[in-house]
């Protein structure tokens, strides 16, 4: 620690005479106090005797005031209680010591007066007496008094260099801990922000997390609703033929044939449309419940990071730390959001792709519907043929179904067929037909 100012203090005296002269001088320094010695001159001039026993006044002397004024630290109350305790030791020494600096003068005006009434002794001519021995015993006797205050200064400066390095070892003590308050305190605040902050995305990321889950079971819902539909309204599809007329023609074989053939096609078809819708299903739905793994790991990951969060807060508390976990709490918010846009653009390809799958689906069971339609056609006209062989027929049949209209009509020798619009299919079964009923044509 060190003193802002320092103060000095002197005093001198002196007495000369024509007799002799004394002095008592004493040098002070800063920080500490001074030193004291004793000299003596001779008693007597022109040949008197000289007596070195006898102390000379002070000469100097040098007090430091500061060590009077209280210290303005900014501290705890224990540490200003045991610094208001330590001043007043401080206070209580220098007290002592001014009481010893008195006491010193006044022996020193009672030096100078002793040494008064010599001089004027010796200049009446008076002769040796038994004054001198009680001089020399009065004066061995401030002697020890000063070599007692001279002790009593040394040990005073020993406590009082301890006391001033006590006092700065606190002042340091107290300064770090209050730098490391005060960084811990910005440490929690901002450990505070960054668990808020992951605290939302984990209430955010559950949120989307059970929006997804509940869409996915939707979809799946309304796919399945769709499909049961679908089969349902082909179970249930009925042909309306009105025929006409027929003629008697044996064409079972060419009859079985073609739908032995078609059946075959069309069960063929429908199971590989099936197995490929529920293979499209489950590949989906695989992936969709991958993703969403990945979601709840991401969810468990955010958990786990805000526990690790707060145990830091509790142990650690370092500012490096809450930096990096801020930075990895947006990386965590940025990840989550770009994974959620790719969640929602999958589900969007998904809805697209089933949507395209189920018009394919149904284009593959209209036309599996028309086979079996015109197959029925075909064999009631055939019976119907089989039960008139001599009569002039004309045969008219319409066929509805999905807003696909046919039309067949058949007089005497000029068969003829028209459909529209009709498959590619069926037109060939029409002319395989129409040419084994007609091989001339």
């Amino acid at each position: 620690m060190s003193l802002s100012r320092t103060k000095r203090i002197s005093s001198s005296s002196s007495v000369r005479s024509s007799g002799g002269s004394r002095r008592l001088s004493g040098f002070g320094a800063p920080g500490g106090f001074s030193g004291v010695s004793l000299s003596s001159s001779s008693l007597y001039n022109n040949g008197h005797h000289h007596h070195p026993g006898l102390a000379a006044p002070l000469a100097s002397l040098s007090v430091n005031k500061s060590l009077l004024a209280p210290l303005n630290l900014e501290i705890d109350p224990s540490l200003s209680m045991s610094r208001a305790h330590e001043k007043e030791q401080i206070k209580s020494l220098n007290n002592r010591f001014a009481s010893f600096i008195d006491k010193v003068r006044f022996l020193e005006q009672q030096n100078k007066m002793l040494e008064t009434k010599l001089e004027l002794l010796q200049g009446q001519g008076v002769g040796r007496s038994n004054v001198e021995p009680m001089f020399e015993a009065y004066m061995a006797g401030l002697r020890r008094q000063m070599d007692l205050v001279n002790n009593d200064k040394t040990k005073l400066d020993g406590e009082l260099r301890n006391m001033q390095g006590l006092v700065e070892d606190y002042k340091h003590k107290y300064e770090e801990e209050i730098n490391k308050r005060n960084n811990l305190e910005n440490d929690f605040v901002i450990l505070k922000k960054d668990v808020d902050s992951a605290y939302l995305v984990k209430a955010d990321l559950e949120d989307k997390v059970g929006a997804l889950t509940d869409e996915i079971n939707f979809l799946r819902n309304v796919y399945e609703e769709e499909l049961r539909e679908l089969q349902a309204s082909i179970k249930d599809t009925s042909v309306v033929v009105q025929m006409d007329n027929s003629r008697s023609l044996n064409m079972e074989q060419i009859v079985s044939e073609v739908k032995a053939q078609y059946e075959e096609i069309a069960a063929r078809s429908r199971e590989e449309a099936e197995a490929w819708y529920k293979s499209k299903m489950s590949v989906q739905a695989s992936q969709f419940g991958d993703e969403l793994r990945v979601v709840k790991g991401e969810v468990a990951e955010v958990n786990r990071l805000i526990g690790r969060l707060q145990s830091e807060i509790e142990a650690v508390k370092a500012q490096n730390q809450l930096a990096e976990a801020e930075e990895r709490g947006e990386l965590a918010v940025k990840e989550a959001k770009a994974r959620t846009r790719d969640l929602e653009d999958a589900l969007q390809r998904a809805k697209q792709d089933m949507a395209r799958q189920l018009r394919e689906y149904q284009d593959l069971m209209n036309l599996k519907l028309a086979l079996d339609i015109e197959i029925a056609t075909y064999r009631k006209l055939l019976e119907g043929e089989e039960d008139s062989p001599t009569m002039t027929q004309k045969t008219d049949f319409y066929i509805v179904y999905l807003g696909i209209f046919i039309l067949c009509s058949h007089s005497g020798s000029s068969p003829s067929s028209t459909s529209r619009p009709f498959p590619t299919t069926v037109s060939n079964l029409s002319s395989i037909l129409l040419r084994a009923r007609h091989p001339g044509n």
